[in-house]
């Protein structure tokens, strides 16, 4: 289970699907928020489930017919948001179970959105760039009546990226006009935001700087351990020397390596996209990362990277959940009871998508921000999100992870009555 705390089935043969394994959450918030069980359930249920048929023609004359997917979870608190995937394994219940994340995401950092998710069945690696513009375009055009400024905006998740979001809206605005609002996380050239790109990863470290603050640490010189060097961890590591943290270790597939005296990831003469370019401290066994004596974890790689089996070797007192589910329901419980304060995902990677919400905001105010309004903005709020977290977890003595889950259910639950929605 993604979320420790979720109801597990009792049944080792029909174990709860993801979509299944949020609702619980969910479930479990509105419970403690004394909200009906009708209204959680319709707190939890899509408002609009799209699946379609899309012939690729592959560049060796085959025709392959793949599946392509739209889930609107819910639009009470404004036009949904999500990204869209490709991936071997997407299928509708994994978009199901992460347009309901998005839900509740943007309800935990207060942006007018609403959830949404889609995703092709496909292996992204298996298309040339004419194949992808040639999928992407096409998905948009089976979708084109639910997307919209104002309904629906996709973004990059994984197998997507920014090239492909500038297709997304020329395919867009050949069918409905000059709308750059559309979609967000484009090329910065076709009206995407400078600061977007580094968000998710941003928004990480104002997290976590919030976090050693209400703890009673001063960030200043806290040591930090960072598993994973792609978009987020690379854009953490930088935010985090920047913010006075010292990043002793940093590891991703290539390796990893460790120095007492920190990375300067923004002082390198070049960019680097992996450890095996780094070339200050010293080679350490990437296995030994997540044990190291630091002030703060963050795991931004892989899911299920902290499991029952190495959760005991866990001894930073804060964990930051920069991937998605990287600690698993057991591994909670275990680091809970030893005291390890984890900032969970929905969090945690909020910062993107609070991202997006800039970029969408500029775009329909056709009014570009500096980087460092970006940067102070995402900043801000990423700190009040944690705090107004961490406050919930103190009024019910609960985890941060339940508390997420509860201060997004009250907000959505709100809009939905005060909407007019259960009449």
């Amino acid at each position: 289970s993604p979320y420790p705390g979720i109801m597990e089935s009792t049944d080792p043969v029909t174990p709860l699907s993801a979509f299944d394994e949020v609702n619980s959450s969910v479930r479990a918030a509105a419970s403690v928020l004394g909200l009906s069980d009708d209204l959680a359930h319709a707190l939890c249920e899509p408002e609009r489930e799209v699946s379609v048929s899309l012939n690729l023609r592959r560049d060796g004359g085959r025709i392959e017919v793949l599946k392509g997917y739209r889930v609107q979870h819910s639009g009470v608190r404004g036009p949904r948001k999500g990204g869209i995937r490709f991936h071997p394994s997407v299928d509708l219940d994994e978009v199901r179970a992460l347009a309901s994340l998005m839900t509740w995401k943007t309800a935990i950092i207060d942006v007018p959105f609403g959830g949404a998710k889609g995703g092709i069945t496909v292996d992204p690696s298996s298309l040339d760039e004419h194949e992808q513009e040639e999928v992407i375009r096409r998905w948009t055009r089976a979708m084109v009546h639910v997307l919209g400024p104002h309904r629906d905006i996709p973004a990059p998740d994984m197998g997507t990226n920014a090239k492909m979001m500038g297709w997304l809206m020329d395919e867009y605005h050949r069918i409905e006009g000059f709308e750059p609002g559309c979609v967000t996380g484009k090329p910065t050239e076709l009206f995407g935001a400078p600061g977007r790109e580094e968000a998710t990863g941003r928004g990480v470290v104002g997290v976590t700087l919030a976090a050693l603050r209400r703890s009673g640490r001063e960030p200043e010189g806290a040591t930090v351990a960072i598993q994973g060097f792609g978009n987020v961890g690379h854009f953490a590591a930088r935010a985090a020397t920047e913010a006075g943290l010292r990043v002793v270790a940093i590891s991703d597939v290539t390796g990893a390596r460790h120095t007492p005296y920190g990375f300067d990831i923004a002082s390198l003469t070049r960019p680097v996209t992996s450890v095996s370019e780094l070339t200050t401290g010293e080679p350490m066994d990437p296995d030994e990362l997540l044990g190291l004596e630091v002030d703060v974890l963050i795991p931004a790689a892989l899911g299920g990277v902290i499991t029952s089996d190495n959760a005991a070797a866990i001894s930073a007192p804060l964990v930051v959940e920069a991937a998605n589910h990287p600690v698993t329901a057991e591994a909670d419980e275990i680091l809970h009871r030893a005291g390890i304060t984890v900032v969970p995902d929905i969090l945690a990677n909020a910062g993107g998508v609070l991202g997006s919400y800039f970029e969408w905001t500029q775009n329909i105010q056709q009014f570009r921000w500096s980087l460092d309004r970006f940067r102070s903005e995402l900043d801000a709020r990423m700190a009040t999100a944690f705090d107004t977290v961490a406050s919930m977890s103190n009024r019910y003595g609960c985890d941060l992870r339940r508390a997420a889950f509860i201060v997004a259910v009250r907000r959505v639950a709100d809009a939905f009555v005060l909407r007019g929605q259960v009449l």
